[in-house]
């Protein structure tokens, strides 16, 4: 029997849902904090110049890259090769003539009233 395949070892399983959420929320957090801490450096430090409008320019985009970052998921990061290999070989199969059948479906108008349905035989030619 050929065992071509391994198990994964425990070190090489992905996070849990539930830690990979805690560390989405604890990046969000801190980006967020890193947001209020510019926003504040920029009323408070005078003079005002440059710094003053990196801080300001941080406070405006620092949430976007916030709420991108926390919303990528640990799968999206990974870039996982996965093996072309079919984990059960398939064996050959050739079609049997003889299993095959045909199943013809035709159309026929819709009837009004008094009209019986009329049965269209394999054999009958059905524009008669």
């Amino acid at each position: 029997m050929k065992s071509s395949s391994h198990a994964p070892s425990a070190t090489s399983l992905p996070r849990s849902p539930r830690d990979d959420v805690d560390a989405r929320s604890t990046r969000y957090l801190v980006t967020m904090g890193i947001r209020v801490v510019c926003f504040i450096l920029m009323v408070v430090i005078t003079p005002y110049g440059w710094y003053t409008w990196l801080f300001g320019a941080a406070a405006i985009f620092l949430p976007y890259i916030a709420v991108v970052s926390a919303n990528v998921g640990q799968e999206a990061r990974r870039n996982r090769r996965e093996d072309p290999e079919p984990a059960l070989p398939a064996a050959p199969s050739t079609p049997r003539p003889n299993d095959t059948q045909v199943i013809r479906i035709q159309e026929t108008r819709s009837l009004t009233g008094d009209e019986k349905p009329r049965r269209v035989d394999d054999d009958a030619d059905p524009t008669a």
